[in-house]
């Protein structure tokens, strides 16, 4: 998938301009789709360039004049069709912290130790800034009651998954933990001595 679609569906909250899309993309998108500043404001002139989406100008006194966007019709029933068409292929892993693991027998524990915990340390931010999210679209709600009355469920939804996610990472890195703390002392056996300068 491009990231067109992220950003037509991003526009479905309502008029934003680009900084106001990339704070989207970085708390409400960035579970699932990622996109640098410069990379959305390119897509942004290509989408208002194919009519997908409109661009006004919002003169501002004392800083830049702005651009915002808003979906058109037709960028509308383009995205009510991509929604509606199943994906190409299966969501595939890929993450370089999972190539590391799969190598790390025989590298040093304690460097692999730093790993785990720096990636817990991510997945920790990311799931509290998360429930933050949820509990401003909450709104004092509980769950089953936001679902049944919103106006739109879709960003709900996809947070959970960005919830799931986190927690499931939380719980690997808390697994992998476990046990480099059961092989540490057999690491320790098994680890060459260290050479003695011959100088």
């Amino acid at each position: 998938m491009s990231l067109k679609y992220a950003v037509l569906a991003a526009l479905l909250e309502g008029e934003a301009s680009g900084y106001e899309l990339s704070k989207v993309f970085d708390v409400s998108l960035a579970n699932f789709w990622a996109a640098t500043p410069q990379q959305l404001y390119r897509e942004l002139e290509r989408l208002a360039g194919e009519g997908l989406i409109r661009a006004r100008v919002v003169r501002q006194e004392r800083r830049p004049d702005k651009r915002m966007f808003t979906l058109t019709e037709e960028g509308r029933r383009d995205l009510d069709t991509f929604a509606a068409t199943p994906p190409r292929r299966p969501t595939a892993i890929r993450d370089e912290l999972l190539i590391k693991i799969q190598a790390m027998d025989g590298a040093d524990p304690a460097a692999t130790r730093a790993l785990i915990e720096e990636r817990e340390a991510w997945a920790r931010g990311k799931l509290a800034r998360y429930r933050r999210v949820r509990e401003r679209l909450l709104a004092g709600r509980d769950e089953e009651e936001y679902l049944r009355a919103a106006d739109r469920v879709g960003p709900y939804l996809t947070l959970l998954a960005g919830i799931a996610l986190e927690e499931e990472n939380i719980r690997w890195c808390a697994r992998v933990r476990a046990v480099l703390d059961q092989r540490a002392p057999r690491d320790e056996r098994q680890r060459p001595p260290a050479q003695e300068s011959t100088r």
